[in-house]
């Protein structure tokens, strides 16, 4: 297992919108291992593959909390079929934004389809924490991010933060 660079705001391939994935194969596995290596690295309890530079319709998660059992999960493919009128506000971050948390409001349930690691369909109704995260990094596969959810005034400001510290970077 490979730990990846992560991508970081404003480098452009965050805002791609991520393919879907044609088969199951070892070289997905490898993916997802890598992809997993890399969030618990990080640390963090999602991850999509294109914050690795890989536009694929892939992502990982952990929502254990700490001292638990790790409990990885796969979501190749993942797709919200049905979304609860109820709300909930849960205070975000990313991997891909580091160091900035907001809170964002998105549907309490949610129920995704998707494929598993071994290629088999599955779907899962989520609340809570798991809930957000699969929100948060679905939205990753449509070039979405949290920010996206806050006032234009205070994503303009992230976005020049990061813009900023990125130039500096590159000097």
């Amino acid at each position: 297992m490979t730990i990846k660079p992560l991508i970081i705001l404003p480098d452009p391939i965050l805002r791609q919108l991520s393919q879907p994935i044609e088969r199951v194969d070892a070289d997905l596995q490898r993916l997802a291992d890598d992809m997993l290596e890399t969030m618990y690295d990080a640390p963090g309890i999602g991850l999509a593959a294109i914050q690795i530079g890989v536009p694929r319709r892939m992502l990982v998660i952990d929502v254990s909390r700490e001292g638990e059992e790790k409990q990885p999960q796969v979501f190749i493919n993942p797709e919200i079929v049905k979304s609860s009128d109820e709300r909930s506000v849960y205070e975000e971050g990313c991997l891909s934004i580091p160091d900035y948390y907001a809170e964002v409001e998105r549907p309490a349930v949610v129920s995704v389809k998707y494929l598993d690691r071994n290629g088999k369909e599955q779907v899962v109704e989520a609340d809570g924490l798991l809930a957000t995260c699969l929100q948060h990094e679905i939205d990753h596969l449509n070039g979405v991010l949290f920010i996206d959810y806050i006032s234009r005034l205070k994503r303009e400001m992230v976005i020049k933060k990061f813009t900023k510290a990125a130039k500096s970077k590159a000097l």
